[in-house]
């Protein structure tokens, strides 16, 4: 196959986050979080191929007439923050003020953060919490907090995206790689599974959650804090 008909297989594969986030829109209109997440979840399982396709198939080079980044980012801004930010104000876990203050925070410090040249770090890791504001309300969902921890939760994840604290790449942060790509995929499954059995109390797939969500929240910071090993 032409290689510039895979570059362009490419943006057609990202593309289909804006139909995915369609249908995560809708099913959150009805009130149906499980499956607006379970849509979130495909949308982030896309996310998570199309950038490495990218980067195989060269993009830019091999089919420069749509921009790569620019769609990626489009679609993640829907996918990462908007539904996300509506889910969490519409569900009743956090009620007046405070609702309106979570997705104030959201949605306006995620669009500065999305266009901040300095989001990314030498070792393609991200500078600030990334605004994964879709894994951040899925594990409330699952989890349940008090509407003080939650509001806490979103007041210093906004703060930390514009502090030069380090957040690892799921597959791009080179440093503690074979621990972080597994960890990545266990959360994908983790939250697949507890969208699936509808956020049930109890199950195990909570427990992977807070796991998964600990490593990826806090690998960065720790890497900022423990030197590489010589020669690393």
């Amino acid at each position: 196959m032409d290689i510039r008909i895979k570059a362009l297989s490419v943006h057609l594969l990202t593309a289909t986050g804006a139909v995915l986030s369609m249908f995560a829109m809708l099913a959150a209109v009805e009130g149906k979080w499980s499956l607006m997440f379970l849509w979130l979840v495909v949308a982030l399982i896309v996310d998570g191929i199309d950038g490495p396709l990218a980067r195989r198939y060269d993009t830019p080079h091999n089919f420069p007439i749509y921009d790569g980044v620019l769609m990626d980012l489009i679609v993640d801004y829907l996918t990462y923050v908007f539904i996300p930010a509506y889910a969490l104000f519409k569900s009743g876990m956090l009620s007046g003020w405070t609702g309106w203050l979570a997705i104030i925070a959201i949605c306006y410090g995620s669009v500065i953060y999305f266009a901040d040249t300095r989001m990314k770090t030498k070792d393609k890791s991200f500078s600030g919490f990334p605004a994964c504001w879709n894994m951040v309300v899925l594990v409330l969902f699952a989890i349940s907090p008090a509407p003080w921890v939650i509001l806490l939760a979103v007041i210093l994840l906004t703060v930390s995206m514009f502090l030069r604290l380090k957040f690892v790449h799921p597959t791009r942060t080179k440093r503690w790689r074979s621990v972080t790509l597994p960890m990545s995929l266990a959360w994908v499954i983790f939250a697949g599974w507890a969208a699936w059995m509808n956020f049930a109390e109890g199950s195990l797939a909570h427990w992977g959650l807070v796991i998964t969500s600990l490593y990826l929240s806090f690998a960065g910071i720790a890497q900022q804090i423990i030197p590489p090993k010589a020669g690393h």
